[in-house]
């Protein structure tokens, strides 16, 4: 647990870093070097692009590194917890979200804002309580190779972005990019041995670097365009509620003795604390500064 409260913390600063810095990159049209994004791979072309420019800045670097270790983190956690208990968690690095900007950008945060911050602390002390070890099944082979079909899958989403309006794209966008990093957390979990030859053969190691790196450029996007809220909110359920329904249908993933239903209520609670604070996984504007 200390763990995945750790990657919360890692991901939840590296976000604030990640969207001044992406906001810093985009051109004066919205888009990487102002250029527009009607064709269909636009959106994920543009994000490539967009990456490019914003890793050229000391803030997204350190972001990056903040979000290597929060994997590293995410990795243990998920190797000795339910998946449910890791996704809430890294839903929570939103509250952290809010919190850092509050101190760094001096983002003011209102009492409605600071309350969901101590919603998501509770539901995740309820997952906590409620708790059990990881699930003991381990993956089929079968269910290995629909976890790299569905990270195959995240970049043609982004793909098909290009033709929407830029408020369902925007959803859409962050839709993509959670059920990217909610590939991830599966996958991590179906990987028998960490050993190089065994890697190489596992269709799940493919998963993580496809879906991760998938998930990461979409969240590029979404950071720089508008209506990160609605993305933000999407990003959060496509983390969370597959991957928990995966780990307890198929991975075993359980509860302690009669505290399924504290599992169920922390679960949704936290998820709406964070939902509730999806607004800033964006870089606040100068507006919101004061």
């Amino acid at each position: 647990m200390v763990c995945a409260l750790g990657a919360a913390v890692c991901f939840g600063t590296a976000t604030v870093l990640q969207a001044v810095a992406t906001r810093a990159a985009a051109g004066p049209g919205g888009t990487p070097d102002g250029s527009g994004d009607g064709a269909v791979g636009g959106t994920v072309g543009a994000g490539a692009a967009l990456l490019l420019r914003a890793v050229g800045q000391w803030r997204y670097l350190a972001g990056l590194a903040l979000d290597g270790l929060g994997f590293v983190l995410q990795i243990l956690a998920l190797r000795s917890l339910p998946i449910y208990v890791v996704g809430a968690a890294l839903a929570a690095s939103l509250a952290v979200t809010a919190v850092v900007a509050a101190r760094l950008l001096r983002v003011r945060l209102a009492g409605a804002e600071w309350g969901a911050v101590g919603v998501v602390c509770g539901g995740l002390a309820m997952l906590g309580l409620a708790s059990g070890t990881e699930g003991e099944r381990a993956g089929s082979m079968v269910l290995k190779w629909a976890v790299l079909v569905a990270a195959l899958a995240v970049p043609v989403l982004g793909a098909a972005c290009g033709r929407l309006p830029e408020r369902g794209r925007a959803a859409l966008l962050g839709l993509g990019a959670g059920l990217g990093f909610g590939v991830v957390e599966v996958a991590v979990r179906l990987i028998d041995s960490l050993g190089p030859a065994a890697l190489l053969a596992d269709p799940a190691s493919y998963a993580v670097v496809l879906g991760g790196g998938a998930a990461f450029v979409l969240l590029t996007s979404a950071l720089q365009r508008g209506s990160v809220t609605t993305a933000t909110a999407g990003m959060v359920l496509g983390e969370t509620v597959g991957p928990a329904a995966v780990g307890v249908v198929w991975l075993g993933d359980r509860t302690r003795e009669g505290m399924a239903w504290l599992a169920v209520l922390g679960f949704a609670v936290a998820v709406a604390g964070a939902l509730a604070l999806a607004r800033f996984g964006e870089a606040p504007t100068a507006a919101e500064r004061t």
